[in-house]
């Protein structure tokens, strides 16, 4: 961590001129380890915070100008804006999400009283399904509280993010990650429920076991994946089932309930990703009870079955997440692996016995390039903390 500041900060040196008045920020990426495509049907979620995630430096300028620079993009250098050009929907590079938050804090009536410099370094893959967008959103949010002094929680924070990625960059996503980001805590997962946005931490103790992520390498955006189109499907189903039954959303449904109404879906596509929206929200349930219990070989199996489901009934996973969860499955070691995040590419997550981290990363990495062409990336991760200044 103290290495990578050093390397922020003396980059912002070279890119932003002195380094006086800068300060350095760290937000989190995000891995969900089960409850996909619940957060926007009014369901449960089961996310965590990651050690990885985005670095800033910020500085305040004396005039309105905006200067953004990102190590990861180096090859656009800086791109230059100003606090009188917010324009929803019109920003074509990664500077819609810093702006998009900028533009959020003004419409919630907090004016931002003068420009900024703003370097950023991520070490989250880019479209890998970690959450760096939702990353830069609350690590926007938590530099502005800081250096111009709003009053706004963690909370907010993932509040603000979520209307900036709606609003501004247009992708109609749910309250999860940026809630997992902003309220992270270290070794613990958030138990969400998006329906009224209540939550408690649950340790993740997994004695003898890693958190493995897979990523893909296959690249993918959410505004123009069928991400919309699935969340669409779903509202239409909803809109279907509340003419025969009294519920807010899908979230509410149990299993039973859902086979006694289901035939109120005229549409037999809608009816399947209504079911896997019911279904997953009740796994999620199941699986933090499991958890709760010390039963991870039933929270492994869960994961398993939360596949199946984005594969076969929500058509959210594609060859790519197929075959890193299906390798994984095969490996002795491996209690439960899923795609996690919005799928179409991205990554798999996985809970790994220690002995068989290795063999996992050889054999699923060797079957996959096979497979697929190009090779995948093996991520041991911890859980850690939300946003904070380093």
């Amino acid at each position: 961590m103290s290495l990578i500041k050093e390397q922020v900060l003396q980059k912002f040196q070279e890119i932003f001129g002195a380094e006086e008045g800068a300060k350095a920020y760290f937000a989190p990426g995000r891995v969900n380890l089960i409850g996909e495509h619940t957060d926007y049907n009014g369901g449960h979620v089961f996310p965590c915070a990651l050690t990885i995630g985005t670095y800033g430096v910020a500085r305040k300028r004396e005039d309105d100008r905006l200067r953004f620079y990102s190590m990861n993009f180096g090859e656009l250098g800086v791109i230059e804006s100003s606090l009188e050009e917010f324009i929803p929907g019109g920003d074509k590079n990664w500077t819609a999400y810093p702006k998009g938050v900028m533009w959020a804090f003004e419409q919630k009536g907090m004016k931002i009283p003068s420009g900024l410099d703003l370097l950023l370094f991520g070490n989250i893959p880019n479209g890998s399904g970690l959450s760096s967008s939702a990353s830069v959103e609350v690590l926007t949010g938590a530099i502005l509280r800081d250096l111009f002094g709003f009053e706004v929680t963690n909370q907010d924070l993932a509040l603000i993010g979520q209307f900036s990625e709606n609003k501004y960059n247009l992708v109609n996503c749910g309250i999860m990650d940026q809630f997992a980001i902003a309220m992270g805590k270290k070794d613990n997962a958030i138990f969400l429920d998006t329906a009224d946005l209540s939550f408690e931490y649950a340790p993740i103790k997994l004695e003898g076991a890693k958190i493995v992520i897979s990523c893909s390498n296959k690249k993918r955006g959410l505004g123009d994946s069928k991400y919309n189109e699935r969340r669409s499907e779903c509202e239409t189903a909803l809109a279907e089932l509340q003419k025969v039954v009294q519920i807010k959303s899908l979230g509410e449904l149990s299993e039973a309930q859902f086979e006694e109404y289901k035939d109120a879906i005229r549409d037999e596509v809608r009816r399947k990703r209504a079911k896997h929206a019911v279904y997953e929200n009740q796994r999620t349930l199941k699986a933090v009870a499991a958890l709760k219990a010390g039963n991870l070989a039933e929270f492994g199996e869960l994961m398993n079955a939360s596949h199946v489901s984005l594969r076969d009934d929500y058509e959210v996973t594609g060859i790519e997440l197929d075959t890193l969860a299906e390798e994984a499955w095969k490996v002795p070691g491996v209690i439960g692996s899923r795609m996690t995040g919005a799928g179409f590419g991205g990554c798999s997550v996985s809970i790994v016995k220690d002995e068989a981290v290795d063999a996992f990363i050889q054999n699923v990495g060797e079957a996959y390039k096979k497979k697929i062409g190009y090779a995948a990336d093996f991520y041991v991760v911890e859980i850690g903390d939300g946003p904070r200044i380093l």
